[in-house]
């Protein structure tokens, strides 16, 4: 019996063993160890391939398929996918919210920094349904799902197992409107309501970072993130992840500590809203 190819796993092979265990589940009513039975595999080589901690061969991937009564098409479509799941960075079209959603939720830590737009976890239905409008790239039959989608991943924050989460708001993401005055203080209120995992970095400060995001794990490579309007770009080589970590203690350095940072908030929930459209530099 030849076991699996043992390599450091990836948000995106983990992501794809999801899917390989989704199928069994959904396609034969066989547990792991009875599929490894009748394939002639080792017991632990179902399990391992299903938490994307090792690399299937291109054989094991047409047996296990076949097994759930998949076709050489299914076939040939999830091999291409599988064959850079385990690279160091893996880019992804934007929109992709599975392997997103799973590397969030299997966190232990997770660092942000938003320059532009409130994090997504800590955002309001109203603010993101807006900032969705903002883009103008989402059909409009999209955006309730899209919206329901960011709420749903939000749950994260009230397990009982959460990750330690600290995101880091630039000022000027404050300043930004993604919808009418109630739903700006609705969404400044909530970061109050947050205050302990939110940190806001001054106005009059610049960090060389667009946004990131960096996800800590007990058991597997941490994950540098970041996403733009074209791509989604998933990172687990050392160098990279140093250099985020890097940014991070910058951004500790420069923001304002929890109680500064939640009387800054109360300052824009108190502002006139005239006052945030007024002319005038935003950025130092």
């Amino acid at each position: 019996m030849v076991m699996a190819q043992s390599t450091p796993s990836t948000a995106y092979s983990r992501d794809l063993g999801d899917e390989l265990r989704r199928l069994r589940e959904t396609c034969t009513d066989l547990k792991g160890h009875e599929v490894a039975a009748r394939l002639g595999w080792d017991p632990s080589k179902v399990s391992t391939i299903e938490h994307g901690k090792a690399r299937p061969s291109e054989i094991d991937l047409v047996q296990f398929l076949t097994m759930c009564g998949k076709d050489i098409d299914f076939f040939e479509d999830f091999k291409r996918r599988y064959r850079n799941a385990f690279d160091e960075y893996i880019v992804q079209l934007p929109g992709n919210l599975r392997t997103v959603a799973m590397a969030e939720s299997t966190a232990t830590k997770i660092f942000s920094y938003n320059t532009l737009t409130v994090p997504g976890l800590v955002q309001t239905p109203g603010y993101a349904e807006g900032l969705c409008r903002a883009t103008g790239i989402v059909l409009e039959e999209q955006i309730s799902s899209l919206v329901q989608a960011r709420m749903d991943r939000q749950a994260i924050l009230r397990k009982h197992n959460r990750p330690d989460c600290l995101f880091y708001i630039h000022e000027l993401a404050l300043r930004q409107r993604f919808g009418d005055d109630q739903v700006m203080t609705d969404q400044y209120l909530q970061l109050m309501f947050n205050a302990h995992i939110i940190r806001i970095v001054p106005a009059g400060v610049l960090v060389n970072s667009a946004g990131i995001l960096l996800w800590e794990y007990e058991k597997a490579m941490p994950i540098a993130y970041s996403e733009t309007e074209l791509t989604q770009v998933f990172v687990q080589d050392r160098g990279a992840i140093a250099r985020t970590r890097l940014i991070f203690d910058r951004l500790a350095g420069v923001a304002l500590d929890e109680e500064q940072s939640r009387r800054k908030l109360a300052e824009y929930v108190d502002l006139p809203r005239e006052d945030l459209d007024a002319p005038g530099p935003r950025l130092a």
